[in-house]
């Protein structure tokens, strides 16, 4: 067995926990921000409260807010518990060390993964199935404890399915990724990146009745 020096069971638990309390006015304001901008943002949104009872995006969002802090005061082990129960429960997946601005909005949420060193500005907005990932290394060791996450700047939005991979890739303010969109390089600021459309084919069979193929 590993013996891990929990500070919570330190002599250091009392200041952490003051600490904390001082941040909950600041995570508040925050939670705040994320559910105007889910209302702002979804026009099926009935009203706040519907926000903050039933929207996972929130849920997860509130979880990590948390969590963040706790990660941040080099708590161990217990902000990766959060973040994992609430990927269990949501289908949205982010590592406890990512930063994540003001107005953040997920829309539908699930698939979403947003990894360790990720570093997202305000008012970004993801899809869902969106990946903030790490290109990966086959001895992924040699990343451990480095920006290998990417940046995503201010007034981004990324739409559902796209992958963004890499600790030097940066996403410049105000661009819009486009669904499905694979990209391991850097975009400068109000850049539109699309995946190319599949060609759409009508071809008859030998009925003569139309049949649908995609040509990717």
């Amino acid at each position: 067995l590993v013996q891990v020096d929990l500070p919570e069971d330190g002599p250091d638990a009392a200041a952490l926990t003051v600490n904390f309390i001082e941040r909950l006015v600041d995570l508040r304001e925050k939670l705040s921000y994320d559910v105007e901008a889910a209302y702002n943002g979804d026009p099926a949104a009935a009203g706040y409260d519907e926000i903050v009872v039933s929207y996972p995006s929130i849920r997860a969002l509130a979880i990590h807010r948390v969590a963040h802090e706790l990660y941040l005061f080099k708590v161990p082990l217990l902000p990766r518990i959060m973040s994992e129960i609430a990927h269990d429960r949501t289908g949205i997946d982010i590592h406890p060390g990512a930063t994540i601005g003001k107005y953040f909005f997920m829309d539908h949420g699930t698939g979403i993964v947003v990894g360790e060193s990720a570093i997202i500005g305000d008012r970004v907005r993801l899809y869902q199935g969106v990946t903030i990932g790490a290109a990966s290394l086959r001895d992924a060791s040699m990343l451990r404890g480095k920006k290998r996450h990417p940046t995503i700047e201010d007034d981004v939005t990324v739409y559902a399915g796209a992958t963004i991979l890499g600790g030097e890739t940066t996403i410049g303010k105000g661009s819009v990724i486009g669904g499905s969109v694979f990209l391991t390089e850097s975009v400068p600021p109000g850049t539109r990146v699309m995946a190319e459309a599949p060609r759409q084919l009508m071809k008859g069979d030998s009925d003569a009745s139309m049949q649908l193929h995609w040509d990717i």
